[in-house]
C-alpha cells in the first residue's frame, strides 16, 4: 500500500529553487535575473555579489539554494553547473495611498515578486 513517489518537475540533470514574496517589482528582478540567464553560476554568484542593484541579494540567496539543491538533493557536480533558466513573476501587489491637493487621492501600488532559478548541469567540452 502506500502512495506513489511523486515525479521530479525537472529532469535527472537540473535542480531549482524559488523565492516567493521579493519585495520589487518584477519588471526590476527581471533585469537582475537577465544577468545571470545562462552563466555558470560561480560567474553568476560573482556578478550577484558585485551588483548595484538591491533585489541582487535577495537573487544570490536563491542561487545559492539551487546550488545546495543540486549538490545535496540532486548529487550533481557544482563545478559543472549552469543557470539553464530564471524567469520571474508576479505576486501580490499592496494597495497604498497618499492624500493629496482638493480633496483627492493619490494611488500607491507596493508589488511583490517572485524567482525561480533552475540550475543544469553540463559537461564542459575538452
Amino acid at each position: 500500500m502506500g502512495k506513489e513517489k511523486n515525479p521530479r518537475r525537472v529532469a535527472e540533470n537540473e535542480a531549482m529553487a524559488k523565492t516567493r514574496m521579493l519585495r520589487t517589482s518584477p519588471q526590476k528582478l527581471n533585469l537582475v535575473a537577465q544577468m545571470i540567464r545562462g552563466k555558470k553560476v560561480e560567474k553568476a554568484l560573482t556578478d550577484l555579489t558585485f551588483s548595484n542593484k538591491r533585489i541582487a541579494q535577495d537573487v544570490k540567496k536563491c542561487l545559492q539554494s539551487a546550488i545546495a539543491n543540486a549538490e545535496n538533493n540532486h548529487n550533481l557536480d557544482v563545478d559543472e553547473l549552469i543557470v539553464a533558466e530564471a524567469w520571474v513573476g508576479k505576486n501580490l501587489v499592496m494597495k497604498r495611498g497618499r492624500p493629496r491637493a482638493r480633496g483627492r487621492f493619490g494611488a500607491l501600488k507596493k508589488p511583490f515578486s517572485e524567482i525561480t532559478i533552475k540550475v543544469r548541469q553540463v559537461e564542459e567540452q575538452a
